[in-house]
């Protein structure tokens, strides 16, 4: 199966990770939520499959386009 490389939308901060490593998650499931001028942005599986990795930490500046998990599709 091909791995699926999740990007974030938008510039801001990691607020939650809401799944963890080996959860499997639909399409639009949240995987972790930006915080960006005092809006919160979830990050969502862009398809079904399995969460391989997250990239980022709680706290960390993310920037438009990274790569923040890696979903096994």
């Amino acid at each position: 199966m091909a791995d699926i490389r999740v990007k974030s939308e938008i510039t801001g901060k990691v607020w939650a990770i809401e799944a963890k490593p080996g959860d499997r998650l639909n399409e639009e499931d949240p995987i972790i939520v930006l915080e960006s001028m005092k809006m919160e942005i979830p990050v969502v599986a862009p398809a079904n499959g399995t969460l391989k990795e997250i990239l980022v930490e709680q706290g960390e500046s993310v920037q438009e386009g990274q790569v923040v998990a890696v979903l096994e599709g």
